[in-house]
C-alpha cells in the first residue's frame, strides 16, 4: 500500500478563498440539534471507501460526546433535497477552525459538488461566532482520501504548511 502521507493545509484570511458554486439544486444546511447518529452514520458512509479508521471503534457514548461538543458544528449538503455529503467544523484551542471531516456520499462523487461543498465549509468556518473571528481555517488530508481531495483544497485557496510521512 505504500507510506501514509498526510498533508496539512490552511487559510489565514477569508480573502484567500476561491469559491466554486454548484447549481441551485445543491443546498447546504447546518444540522442544529444534531443527533449524534447522523455524524456517526455519515462518518461511516463517506469514509468507508477511503478507509477512515480513527473513529471506527468509538462506542455510542463516545460518539454522543464527540457530536454534541459545543466546539463542533455539523453541516449537510443536499442535492434536490437528497443527502449528498457533509462536513464538520471544530474550533481548536488556538482560535482556528478545523474542517474535521468532509466528504460526499459515493453516489454524488464526480458530479462537481466537492468544490461547492468545500466552499461552503470554508465560508462557514470564517463566520464570526460568539464574537470571535477565527485565526485560520485548516484541514488535513492524506494520500488515501479521494484522489482529487488535495487538489480541491488547493483550488479553493488553501496552502500546504506541513507534510508527514509514515511507513
Amino acid at each position: 500500500m505504500g507510506p501514509l502521507i498526510t498533508t496539512y493545509l490552511q487559510m489565514r484570511s477569508r480573502d484567500q478563498l476561491r469559491p466554486r458554486r454548484a447549481d441551485a439544486r445543491f443546498q447546504v444546511r447546518e444540522k442544529r440539534n444534531c443527533d449524534w447518529r447522523f455524524n456517526r452514520d455519515l462518518y461511516f458512509r463517506v469514509g468507508e471507501q477511503w478507509e477512515w479508521t480513527d473513529k471506527r471503534s468509538c462506542t455510542d457514548e463516545q460518539w454522543k460526546e464527540y457530536a454534541t461538543a459545543p466546539e463542533l458544528l455539523t453541516f449537510a449538503g443536499y442535492y434536490d433535497d437528497v443527502l449528498a455529503g457533509y462536513y464538520e467544523l471544530r474550533r481548536d484551542q488556538d482560535g482556528g477552525i478545523e474542517i474535521a471531516y468532509f466528504g460526499l456520499l459515493p453516489e454524488f462523487i464526480g458530479r462537481g459538488l466537492g468544490g461547492a461543498l468545500l466552499t461552503s465549509a470554508i465560508e462557514e468556518a470564517w463566520v464570526c461566532r460568539g464574537g470571535v473571528v477565527p485565526t485560520r481555517v485548516w484541514v488535513h488530508t492524506c494520500n488515501r482520501d479521494h484522489p482529487q481531495a488535495l487538489a480541491n483544497y488547493q483550488a479553493r485557496g488553501m496552502v500546504v504548511y506541513k507534510v508527514e510521512e509514515e511507513a
